[in-house]
């Protein structure tokens, strides 16, 4: 069932973490950081929303990154009730997508209750002083890609970049719910 995370709550604090990543090393949010500002994308292995925009999203990371845009992906599903979301497959995942970008697993998912992380894929874009300014989606596509569609989270992130703030519009993420453990 798709899911849908609120409208961006300008001015929120990044909240700080430390996880291991499928590169083997472990990152917090000072080591994500960017100059111009930080973006955090809740994403997964498993779901058609996420396998959808891999592409375009690692498009979009490389190009924020040259403008001064750290970027990091976490995945926070259970992989228990979801292997396919396992720290193993994780690592598949992120070689074959061609991630450019640490890819972080939240086996306890408490960095994605402390974001109020909804649905995969759920960006959470930050500007230099860690406040919140983009929460919305990456472009039009959905479970397929929208060919030519605008890159909302690409041109929100550049205007974060530039002056600090989010544009007051934004259209908001869909994606599979994120995967809670039980109990």
């Amino acid at each position: 069932m798709a899911s849908t995370p609120p409208i961006c709550d300008f001015g929120w604090k990044a909240r700080d973490f430390r996880l291991p990543a499928t590169d083997g090393k472990s990152y917090g949010l000072a080591d994500l950081r960017g100059p111009k500002g930080t973006l955090i994308v809740f994403i997964c292995n498993h779901c058609p929303y996420v396998k959808a925009i891999t592409g375009l999203l690692v498009r979009d990371a490389a190009d924020l990154a040259k403008s001064g845009i750290g970027v990091a992906a976490i995945c926070a599903n259970d992989a228990v009730s979801h292997p396919e979301d396992s720290f193993a497959n994780m690592k598949i995942f992120a070689k074959a997508s061609g991630f450019a970008f640490p890819y972080l697993h939240d086996e306890s998912q408490e960095v994605a209750k402390a974001y109020g992380a909804i649905c995969t894929p759920d960006f959470f874009g930050f500007n230099a002083k860690d406040e919140l300014q983009y929460r919305g989606r990456l472009d039009a596509s959905r479970t397929s890609p929208v060919a030519g569609a605008r890159r909302d989270l690409y041109e929100a992130m550049m205007e974060v970049a530039r002056t600090g703030k989010g544009p007051k519009e934004q259209i908001s993420s869909m994606g599979c719910s994120i995967k809670w453990k039980a109990g």
